[in-house]
């Protein structure tokens, strides 16, 4: 399993995954770095995305693994290489944020990310289940 920075060339199929993303948003996600195409034996089998909060905090915004290639370890794998990459361009923290009524929670903590607040949109457009941030050092 490999995870590389997006391309131009990665366009329908991220865009098949992550419905939030417009053309110029991708744009932006080649331009800055800032997506990840996770790869196994040559075929795409997922995407990270992430942004860099308060210019020095990495935030992992959204990570998806299709149906066929969960509960196999990759999302673990990719998650440890992000971070590895995080910190090769000399970050010292990530953080990462999931819904409560998620299990990706679980993953997080196994990997050693530690509950760090929540978000509550109640009675809002963004109305949801809370959403819970995870910090790590790295």
């Amino acid at each position: 399993m490999e995870i590389k920075v997006v391309t131009n060339n990665d366009k329908e199929f991220v865009m098949s995954i992550d419905r939030h993303v417009d053309d110029t948003g991708y744009a932006n996600r080649v331009y800055t770095k800032s997506g990840y195409i996770i790869w196994e034996d040559s075929q795409p089998i997922g995407i990270i995305v992430h942004c860099i909060l308060w210019e020095h905090i990495p935030f992992m915004n959204f990570i998806f693994i299709k149906e066929d290639y969960r509960s196999k370890g990759f999302a673990k794998q990719a998650i440890i290489r992000w971070e590895n990459e995080m910190k090769n361009q000399g970050y010292k923290m990530t953080l990462i944020s999931t819904q409560a009524d998620e299990g990706a929670q679980h993953l997080y903590r196994k990997l050693g990310y530690i509950d760090c607040g929540g978000l509550v949109f109640h009675n809002t457009p963004f109305d949801q289940p809370m959403e819970i941030f995870f910090r790590k050092v790295l």
